[in-house]
């Protein structure tokens, strides 16, 4: 059970015979000059993603097939790169002047793809073509399971020749649903849907150099000149965009991708050059260049409806701009929560009926059903604690009489007025069935202090004694 085994290996050493699984100490005696490397599947994982950010130089639709492989949605992307055979080519190029040993094939399935990758000679397939390519290729070309493909062998069912003309009922009852399954994906019978690793972009505008750019401000005009392009695409759909992001495809494969939020639906070429700006700032030292960046792309993650607005005699068409282009700045520079938002929230409880969001976040939170007036039912006090103090020595008449006195941070208040109590129950979806209520009071000290304390509970009625704290401070 402890014995080390082969996770995988090249072309070397599947020539020598060697299979995955095979004990090392078997491989050794087999083939004595192997080198073996320890596995690290977390390692392999990151190169995985990290060849799944390259891809995306050829489409946006890229999705991680197991441990080992990528799909590639490359419709209506083939002609940029001069053809279906063309565009295989330059991929698998590219991976083998990175170092990496791949294979590839374009069909019209994911199947059908997987399995001539993995098992057949041919790379470009037509639809029609299939069943002609899938008639001699192993069991295992299906994806099928281990399990599965032992058992077709045991009865001389080696090939997806053997089944493709046998009786469907039988092979179901005794092999399962998953063969049926696989099968149909590979012959384009039943649609298999990809899942990209990335969100698709709305709109993209892209530019490949001849020459790698390293500089700040080459990245800079060139991103000027992208969102000079996007401008008119948005205009003509009458939308701005709210997220936008940067990709910078370095030349040794690896990409960094930047990305920047608005406070309102953003156009203009300018200010979208500036966000990054503020972004590449905030991000300088994890920005390695290497030996420069061969690919920029500006994409648009989120567009919203952006209707032109008619400039007045100031010259300005929204007077709110400057207010929003600084807080624009500001969050791309330090961080989304560098500026905070009070919103509403449905809760009759004074410390959960508002809280502080980034300004992106609070945008995108639906407000809440009632109105404001719905959620005080009485006098609030100016000055609010995010969390009640507890106060001591507090002397009120039983069961539910107003506090008399108390004190607060080492300091004795005498109550020459007051009023309450309010009663206020605990949200039992969040507290629980048997948390207690609140009964808050509003009262005055002799010197004029005003101050909003509440018991916690009700003398008699629980095991532990109730509780006082203050909770806030009237002007």
């Amino acid at each position: 059970m402890n014995a080390m085994r082969i996770a995988a290996m090249d072309t070397f050493a599947e020539r020598q015979g060697l299979k995955r699984g095979q004990g090392i100490a078997e491989a050794r005696a087999l083939c004595p000059g192997i080198d073996v490397v320890p596995a690290d599947p977390g390692a392999d994982q990151a190169f995985l993603e990290a060849l799944a950010d390259w891809c995306d130089r050829y489409t946006p639709l890229v999705a991680l097939d197991g441990k080992n492989g990528l799909f590639l949605d490359i419709t209506g992307c083939a002609h940029l790169f001069g053809g279906e055979k063309s565009l295989l080519e330059d991929v698998l190029l590219r991976l083998t002047r990175l170092g990496v040993e791949a294979w590839g094939a374009i069909t019209s399935t994911p199947g059908l793809s997987w399995a001539s990758a993995r098992f057949g000679s041919e790379t470009i397939i037509a639809a029609e073509d299939a069943e002609r390519v899938l008639v001699g290729l192993p069991m295992a070309a299906l994806r099928l399971e281990r399990v599965t493909i032992e058992t077709l062998e045991r009865v001389g069912l080696k090939t997806v020749g053997d089944i493709l003309q046998a009786p469907r009922a039988p092979l179901a009852r005794r092999f399962g649903s998953q063969l049926l399954q696989r099968l149909d994906q590979a012959l384009g019978l039943e649609d298999e849907p990809l899942s990209p690793r990335m969100p698709v972009a709305s709109l993209s505008q892209e530019r490949r150099l001849a020459e790698p750019i390293q500089g700040e401000d080459d990245i800079m005009g060139l991103t000027l000149q992208l969102a000079g392009g996007l401008k008119s695409r948005l205009a003509e759909r009458g939308e701005g965009g709210r997220e936008f992001e940067l990709a910078l495809f370095r030349v040794d494969g690896r990409v960094f991708r930047i990305a920047a939020g608005t406070s309102a639906p953003l156009r203009e070429p300018d200010r979208i050059c500036a966000l990054f700006r503020e972004r590449l700032q905030a991000v300088h030292d994890d920005l390695d260049a290497g030996f420069g960046f061969e690919i920029l792309r500006l994409s648009v993650m989120k567009t919203e409806r952006h209707d032109a607005v008619q400039a007045d005699f100031s010259g300005s068409k929204d007077r709110n701009r400057p207010l929003s282009a600084f807080m624009d700045r500001v969050v791309a520079r330090f961080g989304p929560d560098s500026l905070l938002m009070p919103v509403l929230v449905e809760s009759h409880v004074p410390e959960r009926a508002s809280l502080y969001l980034s300004l992106q976040d609070a945008d995108r939170r639906k407000p809440p059903k009632l109105q404001p007036e719905a959620y005080v039912r009485s006098a609030r006090p100016l000055r609010l604690f995010s969390h009640p103090e507890l106060v001591e020595a507090v002397v009120a008449g039983i069961p539910d009489g107003a506090p008399a006195g108390f004190r607060w941070r080492r300091i004795a208040y005498r109550i020459a007025r007051s009023e309450g109590p309010e009663r206020l129950e605990a949200e039992w979806w969040v507290d629980g069935e048997t948390a207690p209520a609140r009964d808050y009071f509003r009262v005055e000290d002799d010197t004029g202090r005003r101050f909003w304390l509440f018991r916690r509970g009700l003398y008699g009625q629980q095991a532990v004694m109730p509780q006082w704290f203050l909770h806030g401070i009237f002007a």
